[in-house]
């Protein structure tokens, strides 16, 4: 490079030239760089949400669903494969919670997973499962058609051969979940991956929700996303750095310092201008180096590389040698870092407050557990008031047993997920879980009087039956549900002008939304109302959203009693499923109300109602009958069964 560049840490220094300072310094730090104009584009900082690197969807768990709703349901879990490669270590803590937790509370539990089949076949696996358990576990093949009734748990078939399950096979997934009430996740380290089993799979069943130990290393992976603990520092190993170059800038653009203990530290090196055997540079890795290493320096923060390495020599590995980085000798290869390296990374990280350290611990392939990168490993656990994150497959679990720093509280196994995260892409297997609300409702500023009886309108298009209630019922308060969002748009916009202060609309799915929307509400529920929902009667596969069972089931739950359901469709078949379902999985506790007198009896013996009991017609409702076609109206009540 044309321009004269200079590193500092500590007060050593390297010239221009290469050569050493007279300090003996250790390692690098990135202070001042000037690089070719054109290799370098603008650096944007990226955005992110607050103190966190990411916005994580709020999603469903096991530990928030009802537990008396697991009874006699058939329930299947993706259970993640990480738990089987342990081998005589302890799997994770919560790695079978959730098996045992579905089991005690009396579902019906069948599991699904993708191992490596050197791993071990299906009956193996199973035997595996049921040591750990303490419950039989039964392979099964393709034939699950006494699911309900088998008393065991069953395992299926493995799915790494299926590939119909890398392809997310709709046909495959929904063959799955053939007579399942009820789909956990708990295959975090799958969920950067778009499959069958975990993303297809969600649109068959009634509720998707996340398992113990996803949740688990959910929470690991939001605690290393936050960033309101400083001073920050990621400690980086492992190599593929143009790869990673995305997840690098993210870093470098939320912490206060990265550290380099891999081979992607001489691609840093090289983009300085420091001479690198080219044995150790990544092809297409220097255009991104340099533009990391130039952002670092408008942000001001180091990046930090080792200074001395120790090497071995290719045809003699029991030997090893000290090297500076920009004088390996031809015929060694870097293995660890140097002695010099380690004491002043050790000075550097005392007074951090968080670390995150992904990538292997190993510099390459060396079997040096107690190497100096193993050594500032260590030193990062004894931070008394630094809060420690290791992320790596399965290497830092398997250095339990060598040291007390690393334990299943500070480990998250799935490095594949947490880059890609750091990518700043989302994971189709955790979006799959949305299926929670994902704002805070601040009631009292959606209503002057929150604790009102609350009426949902579930499909509340242009809001008119709201608008018109309210202006009848100021005793009341009103909530539209609709996934149009600019139609909500519109009727917030009329909420404002009219100074209306008892309704008001969100945009969600409430298929999925709506117990945690309504439960957080402080008043009480006393009607719900589903008008005219599409039945997609020409795309069969998606009917399943027309209305589903989690819904039904929380709108039983959360009314009070005596509290209503009115239900209307301009399509009988419609009317009559909503209807059915309602009372099914009512469980007894919705029945027809009575209206002798204002009903017509039909061949399916269903009460329709004759006019709307409310007096309010909906904007569609109106369409209707200015066509001249029927409406097919029902209302439920909710007694005590």
């Amino acid at each position: 490079m044309a321009a004269a560049m200079g590193w500092v840490i500590g007060g050593g220094l390297l010239g221009k030239d290469g050569g050493e300072d007279e300090s003996g310094g250790g390692c690098w730090a990135v202070e001042q760089v000037v690089v070719e104009s054109g290799l370098v584009k603008k650096m944007h900082d990226p955005v992110c949400d607050g103190g966190q690197f990411t916005a994580f969807p709020h999603i469903q768990s096991l530990r928030n669903f009802p537990k008396e709703e697991l009874f006699g349901k058939v329930v299947l879990v993706r259970f993640d494969a990480v738990i089987l490669l342990h081998g005589n270590l302890s799997p994770p803590a919560n790695a079978f919670s959730t098996i045992k937790y579905l089991y005690e509370a009396g579902a019906k539990v069948i599991l699904v997973g993708s191992w490596n089949e050197n791993t071990g076949s299906n009956e193996s696996v199973a035997g595996f499962l049921s040591s750990n358990l303490g419950i039989q576990v039964v392979p099964v093949h393709s034939d699950v058609e006494n699911r309900k009734k088998a008393s065991s748990i069953l395992l299926l078939e493995n799915l790494f051969g299926f590939k119909e399950e890398r392809a997310n096979c709709s046909k495959f997934a929904k063959e799955l979940a053939y007579g399942v009430d009820i789909i956990v996740n708990d295959a975090f380290s799958e969920s950067h991956k778009v499959l069958a089993s975990t993303v297809g799979i969600a649109r068959f069943s009634y509720a998707y929700i996340a398992g113990f130990y996803f949740e688990e290393c959910l929470y690991k992976l939001k605690k290393i996303t936050g960033t309101t603990e400083k001073p920050y520092f990621a400690i980086i190993g492992g190599g593929n750095f143009a790869d990673k170059a995305d997840a690098l800038r993210f870093l470098v653009s939320k912490c206060d310092g990265v550290i380099f203990v891999g081979k992607m530290a001489f691609q840093i090196i090289h983009a300085l201008g420091v001479h690198v055997p080219m044995k150790l540079l990544e092809l297409g890795a220097l255009k991104e180096a340099v533009s990391i290493v130039e952002y670092a320096k408008s942000r001001n923060i180091p990046l930090v590389f080792p200074k001395d390495v120790w090497c071995i020599e290719d045809h003699v590995p029991k030997k090893m040698e000290v090297f500076s980085v920009n004088s390996i000798l031809e015929g060694w290869q870097p293995v660890d870092i140097g002695p010099r390296s380690l004491e002043e990374m050790i000075l550097l990280i005392s007074g951090c407050k968080k670390i995150m350290w992904i990538g292997p611990l190993r510099f390459s392939s060396s079997k040096q557990d107690k190497g100096a990168t193993f050594k500032l490993a260590e030193a990062v656990g004894t931070l008394s008031s630094c809060t420690t994150t290791y992320v790596g497959k399965m290497e830092f679990e398997k250095l339990q047993g060598k040291s007390t720093f690393f334990s299943n509280d500070n480990v998250l196994t799935s490095a594949s997920v947490v880059w890609e995260v750091l990518k700043g892409r989302n994971l189709p297997g955790l979006v799959a879980l949305d299926r929670a609300y994902p704002f805070t409702v601040d009631w009292g500023v959606s209503y002057s009087d929150p604790m009102r009886p609350l009426v949902v309108d579930i499909g509340s298009g242009n809001g008119l039956l709201l608008f018109g209630m309210a202006r009848t019922r100021k005793d009341m308060n009103f909530l539209g549900l609709k996934m149009n969002a600019n139609l909500v748009d519109r009727c917030l916009d009329d909420v404002r002008q009219l100074g209306i202060c008892n309704v008001h609309f969100i945009t969600t799915n409430a298929t999925s939304t709506f117990r945690s929307i309504v439960s957080s509400y402080p008043g009480e529920l006393v009607l719900v109302s589903i008008q005219c929902p599409n039945p997609d009667f020409n795309k069969p596969e998606n009917r399943w959203r027309m209305l589903q069972r989690s819904l039904v089931e929380a709108i039983t739950n959360m009314l009070i009693f005596g509290g209503q359901v009115f239900l209307q469709s301009d399509i009988k078949a419609v009317a009559v499923r909503m209807k059915n379902e309602f009372i099914e999985y009512g469980k007894g506790k919705l029945v027809i109300s009575e209206h002798s007198h204002d009903v017509e009896n039909n061949n399916n013996n269903t009460e329709w109602l004759n006019e709307n009991p409310f007096g309010v017609p909906s904007d569609w409702e109106n369409h209707v009958l200015d066509r001249g076609n029927p409406m097919y109206r029902l209302l439920l009540t909710k007694v005590e069964s």
